[in-house]
């Protein structure tokens, strides 16, 4: 499963940048993956919730932006977006294409506890 390989990156990554900036805690983190990286949602977050216990990232929340693949065409130039396994170009036929979106994989965003945070106002 290349999703444990994969997870185990952005856990790496995210636990680098929330301890450079001081966390006590991950509370979420936020990923953008494309269509074409085949990367399967629920093995990820399988992966993720096997992966974080013991760290700072224990009881997160993996939130995946799913980026659909899209192409321009090398002959008239139009952009489309297209399923994994048909990048045809719908506007005049042409097989061949350059890939422009649905090959990613970033970390968006981490959402942290510093152990500076207010209290909640409760009173």
């Amino acid at each position: 499963m290349h999703e444990m390989g994969i997870c185990q990156g952005i856990l790496d990554a995210s636990l680098d940048a929330a301890k450079a900036e001081g966390a006590t805690r991950i509370k979420e983190i936020r990923i953008s993956v494309g269509e074409l990286t085949e990367v399967v949602e629920y093995a990820l977050q399988f992966a993720f919730e096997a992966l974080t216990p013991g760290t700072l990232a224990e009881g997160s929340v993996l939130l995946v932006n799913h980026i659909p693949a899209k192409s321009r065409c090398l002959q008239c130039g139009a952009e489309y977006e297209h399923d994994r396994f048909d990048s045809t170009c719908p506007s005049c036929g042409n097989p061949f294409s350059e890939n422009i979106a649905g090959r990613e994989l970033l970390i968006d965003s981490l959402e942290i506890d510093t152990g500076d945070e207010a209290p909640e106002d409760g009173e």
